[in-house]
């Protein structure tokens, strides 16, 4: 039973001090962890290059172009490996910390339905996760923390099954001070194994039913809905996970109800991030066919004189 962690804050701070509390509480269970700190790893910014995504249109393997030039694969082959991840990450600026997001904007090429269709596996693999955010302030100015620790566990067909944010937690220990989310913390390492231990086919929801309006994902984060590529809409939808609904008000509480379709474009599911899949397709397919259109297209801002700010060592190798 392996438990793969990954934290992004200050060494021995608060991100740190709660991953290893629910290591702890999961190594008394008998798990044995691993964990990296992503300040001690190389890992270059993705590009947006599309390389992963049309190899694998085109029947090939979605390697990255920066395969064997950073640490993203010496990660990664870690985190794939794993039963269970724990991702323990700060809060700045209502977001989790930008490394992360550098991280987890290169998981394309292992994207889990990306490697299905390539068939380099033949089934998914079944992994659970946990997530923790801390930071100095409350919910306020951390909203959108936990919805995006999750946004980068569906992309890998990863099962959170708890989560957690530590709020006012300023200083690097501060958390120390605090045997609530200490407690919890534990909890999560907990689940995280209990999870791992049930079937996978039987594995839910482990934290606190009433956390989040979405029944699914359990976020907060609720968004106006808007026609999808293959015209299919809802009245609202949840932000994080895509699945579809309203909202219905009723004795003083308001909350979230799935339509019947509703999990059709839900990417928690495998048939969401699927159907995403061919939407990708189509539009490749598109620009690709237009591709003299796009580039005469493109002329004047290719033309378009504008002064550029670089830095002294990348003006050099242009040199």
């Amino acid at each position: 039973m392996k438990i793969f962690g990954v934290h992004a804050g200050r060494k021995m701070g608060n991100s740190e001090i709660l991953l290893r509390e629910a290591f702890m509480a999961a190594e008394e269970l008998g798990a044995e962890t691993m964990m990296v700190n992503l300040h001690d790893v190389h890992i270059i910014p993705c590009t947006g290059c599309e390389s992963c995504t049309m190899k694998v249109t085109r029947g090939g393997r979605p390697d990255c172009v920066y395969k064997g030039k950073d640490d993203m694969d010496l990660v990664m082959d870690h985190w794939l490996k794993a039963d269970g991840i724990i991702v323990s990450v700060p809060s700045f600026m209502m977001q989790p910390q930008g490394i992360y997001t550098v991280f987890v904007n290169r998981f394309l090429p292992y994207e889990v339905a990306f490697l299905l269709e390539a068939k380099i596996i033949d089934k998914p693999p079944q992994r659970v996760a946990g997530l923790i955010t801390c930071g100095g302030s409350t919910q306020n100015w951390m909203g959108l923390s936990l919805p995006s620790l999750q946004i980068s566990m569906f992309t890998q067909s990863i099962k959170v099954v708890d989560q957690m944010m530590a709020t006012r937690v300023a200083r690097p220990g501060h958390v120390v001070l605090k045997p609530d989310l200490l407690a919890r913390a534990r909890q999560i390492g907990k689940n995280v194994v209990k999870a791992i231990q049930t079937p996978y086919d039987q594995v839910t929801w482990l934290g606190d039913p009433e956390d989040g309006w979405c029944p699914v994902c359990h976020s907060n984060l609720m968004m106006q809905g808007k026609p999808h590529w293959d015209g299919v809409s809802f009245e609202i939808e949840c932000a994080m996970c895509g699945a579809g609904g309203t909202l219905k008000a009723e004795n003083g509480k308001t909350t979230f109800v799935l339509a019947e379709n509703g999990l059709v474009h839900c990417r928690i599911y495998s048939d969401g991030r699927k159907n995403h899949f061919y939407e990708i397709m189509e539009t490749q397919k598109q620009a690709f066919e237009n591709l003299g259109k796009i580039k005469a297209g493109s002329e004047k801002y290719r033309n378009h004189a504008v002064r550029e700010i670089k830095s002294p060592s990348a003006a050099a190798e242009g040199e």
